[in-house]
This record gives structure tokens, C-alpha cells and sequence, in this order.
């Protein structure tokens, strides 16, 4: 792992995004709350927040951080059949949450496959992507058009 000791402890901000595409029938399904396994976009929001929590585990080289919040927005676009997620991680410490937020979105995602997968096993998850992020040294970054 990289030392960070030195680093300066600041408020440290990160926004990851990720969809799923469905199929029209299994969109109304989770819209109207009928899933079988129950609220899907409640259950994924539980899931997210605790993949934040846990990024060290799950990422060898990631720090255990100290998180302070972790938010989690979903958008479900029945144009597009999709449903987007918005994860934003923050704390206040010497290293970022880029990984957190990313595995947030990766996990919420997931999670809104496995409780529909029943009924569309051809979803497809993408577009898992840092938006923005802010403190440390480096100063703030945002994604091009974000």
C-alpha cells in the first residue's frame, strides 16, 4: 500500500455513476414495486452504501477509510429501459473515496441484477465511471459534460 501518513487530512469528496439496461416488462416490474424479491431499488441503496464501507476488503491496495456519508441516488429512465445510479462518497482523511464510490455503483448495480434477474437475465450493467472528485492535493476533477 502507499504511505499516506504525510498526506494532509482534508474533506474528501467522490461521485461514481453506472447503469442497467432492461427490458421494458422488467422496468414496470421494478417501478410498481412487484419484484419478487421485494424493493429492489431499496434493497440495491443498502447494498451500495455498504460496498462503500467495505472497498478495502474487496480492493487489495485500497485504505480502510473512515467514511463520513455515503449517498445513493437512483434514476430510473423508462424511456431508455435504465435505471442510473449516483453514488457519492465523502470523509475527512489523508486518502480519496474514488474506490468506494466506484464500488458503490458497481454493487448497487449488481444488486438490482440478482433481484431481477429471474425475470431478465439479458440486463446489461455499463458506463461505471468516476464523475467528480474533490480535497487533497490534487485539488477537484469533474468529468467532461458531468
Amino acid at each position: 500500500m502507499v504511505d499516506v501518513g504525510a498526506k494532509a487530512r482534508t474533506h474528501r469528496v467522490a461521485v461514481a455513476s453506472g447503469r442497467i439496461d432492461m427490458s421494458a416488462p422488467t422496468l414496470r416490474l421494478l417501478a410498481a414495486g412487484q419484484a419478487a424479491k421485494g424493493d429492489v431499488l431499496g434493497v440495491a441503496r443498502v447494498a451500495a452504501i455498504q460496498a462503500a464501507k467495505r472497498a478495502a476488503e474487496l480492493i487489495p491496495l485500497a485504505h480502510p477509510i473512515a467514511i463520513t456519508r455515503t449517498a445513493v441516488e437512483f434514476i430510473v429512465d423508462q424511456r431508455r429501459n435504465r435505471v442510473s445510479i449516483l453514488a457519492t462518497v465523502e470523509c475527512r482523511g489523508p486518502t480519496g473515496v474514488e474506490m468506494e464510490a466506484l464500488a458503490a455503483a458497481a454493487v448497487g448495480l449488481l444488486t438490482i441484477y440478482d433481484m431481477l434477474k429471474a425475470v431478465d437475465r439479458s440486463m446489461v450493467m455499463g458506463e461505471l465511471r468516476l464523475e467528480e472528485k474533490r480535497g487533497g492535493r490534487s485539488g477537484a476533477w469533474r468529468r467532461r459534460g458531468a
